[in-house]
């Protein structure tokens, strides 16, 4: 144990010794994430804020009497322009695409008349309205039209045709909405986190491992330093034990550092991805599901450093390590996000699929609904395939052809 001690205190000086190794690690992260998520806030609110400010261009064909009156009295605000009842709709059709007009409305020819003449059987008279929702401006100009102004407009020739709309009326769904909402704050908002965090947490702690555990072995393999540490009596398992809980050590630091970002820039994200409304969003956590938490990324980070290492142990330089490590990076990206978009309760298999089942016992944990089971399943399955993994890197150190490059 005295002889691993020696090695991680020897690992963990290297580093810190290194002042690019140290900005690398625990700084740029940092700036990098505080810095592309305060961008990318500023840029969401700037683009809603326009979409806000801006005037909706409305071409209506066929206008009611008394329509552009009524538009007034519900308060909309746009710019309304008419169309001729023999004009042609293809070139406005045209410029609804092309974004110079947001939305057109056409009433059929002699709209009012065949309301105010309508009989049992004749054809209800059809409001038209063209627009493109793949534009901003086109498409909540159409849905604002629609609910402050057609739907009035429409109980307001009812009422006048009919007299008290009550009478038809025959019953109310819920005139108060919001006392119709039963919420677990906590869960919804744990729910909301779940779809992001697992994603970021797994790609985060690899990102660590990756970093740190290619230049630890490939790195010395090819300064030379590794092989004399080799030809010392100190037994190789030793040395494998001792790179390897070095390296889980840098890795948690280097995660705890993409942790605290995510923290500091947390409240921003929950803004913008909630559109802008926060109130309500609650997330606490107990004594026993930090413990749990940090358990799980403490044996995650482990099984990282091992998958790691056990390229870089097989790599014959650094450049040979990156390329074999990052398809693999990309798979653990896509058990991350296919946790994003996973429905229903994932059963206890699930959990003994390594990495995979590390994202989902972390989005059940953000809800409050990992069973003690699932818990304990994860941490097995990560631990068994980590081990195995050390099992194969100790094997590979006892190998002269493959630590010498042989």
């Amino acid at each position: 144990m005295k002889t691993i001690n020696l090695i991680i205190k020897k690992e963990l000086t290297r580093v810190f010794a290194d002042k690019k190794l140290v900005v690398s690690l625990f700084v740029l992260p940092v700036v990098l994430i505080i810095g592309i998520y305060t961008l990318i806030g500023q840029m969401q609110k700037a683009m809603l804020n326009d979409i806000e400010k801006h005037t909706p261009i409305i071409y209506i064909q066929n206008e009611p009497e008394g329509f552009s009156d009524y538009i007034k009295t519900t308060g909309f605000d746009a710019e309304i322009t008419g169309i001729k009842a023999d004009d042609s709709l293809l070139d406005y059709k045209q410029k609804v695409m092309e974004g110079t007009i947001d939305t057109i409305v056409i009433f059929e020819e002699g709209f009012l008349d065949k309301i105010i003449n309508y009989k049992e059987g004749d054809l209800i008279p059809e409001v038209k309205t063209y627009y493109n929702p793949s534009e901003d401006y086109s498409n909540k100009a159409r849905n604002q039209f629609v609910e402050t102004v057609l739907l009035t407009y429409q109980k307001q020739l009812l009422s006048g045709r009919i007299g008290n709309l009550n009478n038809i009326l025959v019953f109310n769904i819920d005139l108060n909405p919001e006392e119709s909402v039963i919420i677990d704050e906590e869960k919804a908002t744990g729910k909301f986190l779940g779809m992001l965090l697992p994603y970021f947490i797994t790609m985060m702690l690899f990102a660590g491992a990756m970093s740190l555990g290619v230049d630890a072995i490939t790195g010395e393999k090819e300064r030379g330093t590794l092989a004399s540490m080799l030809i010392t009596p100190i037994k190789r398992s030793e040395i494998v034990m001792g790179k390897l809980l070095s390296l889980t050590i840098l890795s948690c630091m280097s995660a705890a550092v993409y942790a605290i970002s995510m923290v500091i820039i947390m409240p921003m994200m929950l803004e913008n991805l909630s559109g802008g409304e926060t109130e309500g969003v609650v997330l606490t956590f107990s004594s026993i599901q930090i413990a749990q938490l940090l358990v799980i990324m403490l044996v995650l980070v482990f099984l990282y450093v091992s998958i790691v290492s056990l390229v870089a142990v097989f790599a014959k330089t650094a450049k040979e390590a990156n390329t074999y490590v990052s398809p693999m990076y990309i798979l653990v990206i896509v058990a991350g996000m296919i946790t994003m978009f996973q429905k229903g309760d994932a059963g206890l298999f699930y959990h003994a699929i390594p990495i995979y089942g590390s994202a989902v016992a972390i989005q059940k944990l953000l809800i409050g609904e990992l069973p003690v089971m699932a818990f304990l399943t994860t941490i097995g399955s990560t631990i068994v395939a980590a081990g195995l993994l050390v099992f194969i890197i100790t094997k590979a150190f006892h190998s002269e052809k493959v630590m010498f490059n042989a």
